[in-house]
Formats: structure tokens, C-alpha cells, sequence
């Protein structure tokens, strides 16, 4: 299993990258799964989608380091959690390469996009005017995608339904590099939060975005 990028963020969180090369036998042969699980599997009529699933529960044990059965489920928001765990995770995927983020006492976010022109096409449904007329944002792709990718982990992050992109998470202007962080002020029913959010290229052509918080 060719993992590309593994990093211990601080002493309580990690963060791993790895590329998909597998085919669906081998996935499985890693893996432990119930019923429900395979069901699950069995429903998805998209063979790429298939091993994206396998691949992050596959990714998930080996930076658990552990044979044991892993119980991952999902919330009533749809956020993946560990059954009897103290850990918290993210998991993203996007064609040939997973991401998944552990981490204990803080919550995690994380999301991993293949850079193409068409998010230029839709820019407007995720950053507010402001964050449009922020320099170097608006025609430049690199950053629409460090924006989006910086949004959904803090959309992953927080794990429950009604955050909104546009209206709810609003980000700081910032200088675009290949591995950078910023600053994202968070509307929450709770009250607002500003948290930092970090960024990178994995590799050519593919942009990742994580939170720790």
C-alpha cells in the first residue's frame, strides 16, 4: 500500500495520504468486515467509489496499527466516528488517493480534491463577494480549490448538518503557497469560532486541506 505522506501533525494527531493501486480482492483481503458493511458495498453500482471506501477503512487500521475488527460508523450527520473509541477522524478521497486524519481530545477535519478548471464554474456557490475580492483569488485555480478544500474539512470538522460555505465560514485573506495555513472565522449555532486551517499540495495536482481544533 503505497502511503505518499504521513505526518504526525502534533503528539495527539496524524495524518496519512495514500494512492489507490489495489484492486477490490486485494482491499479486502485487509480487512475485516460485518455484514452490514458488505451489504453496504455491495449497493454501490461505481467500482472507483467502491475502492475509496475500502481504501480509507484499509488506510484508518494501518494508522491504528492494530488486526483488530474496526468499528466505523456513521453519525445521524453522516460524520464517520470509531465505535468505542476515544479517537477522532476524517476521511476524504478523490480518484486515486485517500486521506484520513486521526486525532484524540481534538475534533478533525479533512479533504483531499483533484485540481480541475471547472470549480471556476461554481465558485460563487461556496465564497462569499468578499472572499472573491480577496487578491489572487478569484482567477487563480490553485486557490479556489485551497479555498474549497479548507471549507469542507471545516465543514468535516464540525460534523453536523446546517453549516453553510457561503454564509458560515468565512476566510481570512491569506498569501497562497504550496503548504500554508490560514485563518477561517466559523458562524456556529454555538457562537463563532476562529480556528487556523492548514493546506498543501500532495502532489501535482491534487490539493488537501485539514483542521485540527
Amino acid at each position: 500500500m503505497p502511503v505518499i505522506y504521513n505526518k504526525d501533525i502534533d503528539d495527539q494527531t496524524i495524518l496519512a495520504v495514500w494512492r489507490i493501486e489495489e484492486g477490490e480482492e486485494e482491499l479486502l483481503s485487509g480487512l475485516q468486515l460485518k455484514q452490514h458493511e458488505l451489504d453496504f458495498l455491495a449497493s454501490l453500482n461505481n467500482d472507483k467509489r467502491l475502492l475509496q471506501w475500502l481504501s480509507t477503512r484499509l488506510l484508518l487500521r494501518k494508522m491504528l496499527n492494530t488486526s483488530d475488527y474496526i468499528d466505523v460508523r456513521m453519525d445521524e450527520h453522516g460524520k464517520p466516528h470509531l465505535v468505542n473509541s476515544a479517537y477522532s477522524i476524517s476521511l476524504s478521497h478523490s480518484y486515486d488517493y485517500a486521506a484520513v486524519i486521526i486525532g484524540r481530545e481534538k475534533s478533525v477535519g479533512v479533504d483531499i480534491e483533484q485540481i480541475k478548471t471547472k470549480i471556476h464554474r461554481i465558485q460563487h456557490k461556496f465564497l462569499s463577494d468578499p472572499e472573491l475580492e480577496q487578491p489572487g483569488v478569484k482567477d487563480n485555480t490553485q486557490a479556489l480549490y485551497v479555498c474549497w478544500c479548507v471549507k469542507e474539512a471545516v465543514y468535516k470538522w464540525y460534523g453536523k448538518k446546517g453549516l453553510e460555505f457561503r454564509r458560515d465560514i468565512h476566510i481570512q485573506p491569506f498569501t497562497l503557497q504550496d503548504c500554508g495555513e490560514m485563518t477561517v472565522i466559523v458562524n456556529l449555532p454555538e457562537g463563532t469560532r476562529t480556528i487556523t486551517v492548514c493546506y498543501f499540495n500532495t502532489v501535482p495536482g491534487y490539493m488537501l486541506g485539514y483542521v485540527v481544533a
